[in-house]
């Protein structure tokens, strides 16, 4: 029997019994529960238990904090349990059950778009660069842009689209290699089915809406035609066929003999997904443009046009999700001969303002996470210019409610662009510039949108933000103001004779000397980068102290050391992100890499020790990839936690410096 049986038992019996476990694992720290009713669940009971240091929900799953030794509670647990654990992927996945449908497709698409953002973000600064250079027209009395009258700027306009049709013309490359990268399929020929799609042998998705039906090239096969249409800039066909064809190749690997696999798998699997994708999901996405296109054509022109500005208003953003909203040139062309000016463009430049004004208020409220910011900024000013997918799916969709409040915000200018009858001369840069490609009558009306379009979306955007704690992330983040505050409080403590350097101590009291001489010790930085405090962490479980007191690094170098003499005492060899230590005074110390990272499985992780090894201060533990932890979503932040004081006392913890591994102390402490 285990040191947890009883324990296990009591957990077992608080979380709803057998019966409610969907799934079980742990990481480092902390059991990871899917329960089948998370209200069953005694949360206050199970938080009581002496061997629980807390609990909490995230994304699905039930956690309960144990501590370093939660791999032998975890042991006990599923003896106890009669079941079989499992790895934290399919705790991961079998947690989406506790999450709505909404909640499952906007993860999903974070997911997909997560490798993607990027590039995404370098696309949408270099559009919105050159809406400014090619489309604006502000010499010679307004009738020539700067690439007009300078051929080294329209050089430079010329060059930089071998960029951005890379970017966005061919991002159904990228989405269905993605697909193929999540789903654990062949990234090849998710990379060849996505070119397929792009191919110059088909006619340009963005050229379709001027081509006369009996000019679009075909395919013929005797008994019937297949259209050669391209999905350049093409969400939904392009995810559709990238899930084609990874359940295709998931079905012809289980059912085809080892021997013949490599021939037959990717051949099938290929071969149809292509078919699939141009034969069916294609033309079906092109229908649903059509007959959106038809709807929007209907409702502008119609007695009930200010009921669908605000529809079309609030739904237009989700269209940029699809693709679908490149139908909507079509329907500017026809406004623009029949009326000599169109008023759906002006809404269309509204929902892209809307969306920007949402990732303003998103850089209010982060505004001291450096992190967040070099994806908000970047995203916010090309969505100003024009080019809204960084800041739809870099920033808004990620947090959900960004998105709904710049919707809300752009359907409120909608209503008001259709009410005063706004008119553009024709489509120009969709975003704050636009108001330049409005017909001057009308520019004060728009001016008025634009104005609603900004301040609608930043202020329910903050607020909302507010009551969803994304404003406390901030608090913990570190500042100029912060370090310095923390600097002022370390010279005073060293004018007060206090250990040089000191920014605060750990909990536990500091004993009155006595007649033995105490040794001084050290644990040494185990990271190259700046050292902040546990509060500033932004983790619920390592920033309230649950498991301990410590310091926590911003990383500079991609190399984890021990930060004294000791002996590795505790390895995860599935996630490879943190280990545990233990010094001959008895502290035991946990190093743990990023935030939730255990949930890349060891991805850009490697250990360099073995369990039970004695290790040196400054011995390299873990090598790991800063680029793949963000990549993954997940900051790079590491923590130091003290689990276990043994014979130290009056530690001390030193913070707002810039430390160096094996050699900056950053905890003092006497035994």
């Amino acid at each position: 029997m285990g040191r947890y049986a009883e324990d296990a038992k009591e957990l077992l019996k608080l979380v709803g019994g057998k019966n409610n476990i969907a799934a079980v694992s742990h990481c480092m720290t902390r059991m990871r529960f899917v329960l089948n009713d998370p209200s069953v669940a005694d949360v206050k009971k199970i938080e009581a238990m002496k061997a629980v240091k807390g609990s909490f929900t995230q994304a699905g799953q039930f956690q309960v904090i144990i501590g370093n030794t939660v791999a032998d509670f975890y042991n006990d647990f599923v003896a106890a349990a009669g079941i079989e654990g499992v790895s934290k992927d399919a705790v991961k996945q079998a947690a989406k059950s506790n999450q709505n449908l909404l909640q499952r497709a906007v993860a999903a698409i974070a997911e997909i778009f997560a490798p993607l953002i990027p590039a995404i973000i370098v696309g949408g600064l270099i559009l919105g660069f050159r809406n400014c250079i090619d489309s604006l027209y502000l010499f010679e009395n307004g009738t020539k842009t700067l690439c007009d009258i300078s051929q080294f700027w329209s050089g430079i306009d010329s060059f930089l689209w071998l960029i951005g049709e890379a970017v966005f013309h061919m991002l159904p490359v990228g989405i269905c290699w993605s697909v193929t990268k999540k789903m654990g399929t062949t990234q090849m020929l998710g990379i060849v089915l996505g070119l397929t799609l792009v191919s110059g042998q088909l006619l340009n998705a963005y050229s379709v809406a001027s081509t006369a039906a009996a000019e679009v090239p075909f395919w013929d096969f005797g008994f019937f035609k297949v259209n050669m249409i391209g999905y350049q800039a093409q969400v939904i066909p392009a995810i559709l066929a990238a899930f084609t064809l990874v359940y295709l190749e998931k079905f012809f690997r289980k059912i085809t003999p080892q021997v013949i696999s490599m021939i037959v798998v990717p051949f099938c699997s290929l071969v149809l997904a292509v078919i699939a994708a141009h034969f069916i999901l294609g033309p079906v996405g092109w229908k649903i443009g059509s007959a959106i296109s038809s709807v929007v054509y209907a409702g502008i022109t119609g007695s009930f046009k200010v009921v669908f500005g605000a529809v079309f208003g609030f739904v237009y953003a989700p269209l940029v999700i699809t693709g679908l909203h490149h139908m909507t040139n079509a329907i500017d062309l026809q406004l623009i001969a029949d009326y000599t000016g169109t008023m759906l463009w002006p809404m269309i430049a509204l929902s892209n303002i809307a969306q920007g004004s949402a990732v303003l208020g998103m850089i209010f409220l982060q505004r001291k996470n450096a992190e967040a910011q070099e994806v908000n900024v970047p995203a916010c000013i090309s969505c100003y210019l024009g080019v809204t997918e960084p800041a739809i799916f870099g920033v808004n969709l990620k947090y959900l409610f960004p998105f709904v409040c710049g919707m809300i915000g752009s359907a409120c200018a909608a209503v008001v662009c259709v009410a005063t009858g706004t008119t553009a001369n024709a489509i120009g840069v969709g975003g704050i510039p636009g108001i330049l490609s409005i017909q001057p009558q009308y520019m004060l009306s728009f001016a008025i949108c634009m104005a609603i379009a900004i301040i609608v979306p930043f202020v329910l955007t903050t607020i909302v933000g507010k009551k969803k704690g994304v404003a406390i992330a901030e608090k913990n983040t570190d500042s100029p103001g912060q370090m310095g505050e923390d600097l002022v409080r370390s010279d005073r403590m060293q004018s007060e004779g206090l250990e040089p350097d000191g920014i605060h101590t750990a909990a536990s009291p500091v004993e009155t000397p006595s007649d033995k001489v105490d040794t001084k010790a050290e644990l040494k930085a185990f990271l190259d980068g700046k050292v902040i405090s546990l509060k500033k962490v932004g983790d619920g479980v390592f920033s309230e102290g649950i498991m301990g007191d410590g310091v926590a690094i911003l990383p500079e170098n991609e190399i984890l050391c021990a930060p004294a003499d000791a002996k590795v005492t505790v390895l995860m060899e599935d996630s490879r992100h943190a280990c545990g230590l233990t010094l001959d005074n008895g502290m035991e110390v946990l190093l743990h890499i990023g935030i939730d990272t255990v949930d890349m499985q060891g991805d850009g992780f490697e250990y360099l020790v073995k369990e039970g090894d004695d290790v040196k201060a400054g011995a390299p533990l873990i090598r790991f990839s800063r680029k793949k932890i963000k990549e993954a979503g997940h900051s790079d932040v590491t923590v130091c936690i003290i689990t276990g004081e043994g014979d130290a006392k009056d530690i001390r913890f030193r913070t707002g410096i810039q430390a160096a591994a094996g050699e900056t102390a950053v905890v003092t402490y006497r035994i």
